[in-house]
């Protein structure tokens, strides 16, 4: 049964002017250390850190929480297995199942999380 459902999408410009103005502070406050290694190891990082934004943000209203004082950004870490799947590693523990799909262009990042019981 499904619990919940977020999406978001996201402008990897945006993405792009806020690392260029906050840097490392934008890292530290949303991203896993290893998210800001895999990123920065990519042609086009900003793309792949928009990604991992609009999935943590499509999470978050997946959960019914949204952005805020009860989710923070890097509680959770967007992985990908050996096929290129990406997934959730969440520090909460949450016994549901959570699917994520996340796709992009040049200009923008869609991610949509389902979270079944």
């Amino acid at each position: 049964m499904v619990i919940g459902v977020g999406v978001d999408i996201i402008e990897v410009q945006r993405v792009s002017e806020i690392i260029e103005r906050y840097g490392e502070r934008f890292y530290n406050k949303v991203f896993t250390d290893e998210e800001v290694k895999y990123c920065n190891s990519k042609a086009k990082p900003s793309q792949h850190f928009a990604a991992r934004f609009a999935a943590k943000e499509a999470f978050s209203k997946a959960i019914g929480t949204g952005l805020g004082k009860e989710f923070i950004l890097r509680e959770i870490e967007i992985v990908r297995d050996a096929k290129g799947k990406p997934s959730i590693r969440t520090k909460r523990k949450i016994k549901e199942k959570i699917m994520l799909s996340i796709s992009h262009s040049d200009n923008y990042v869609v991610a949509v999380c389902v979270i079944e019981s």
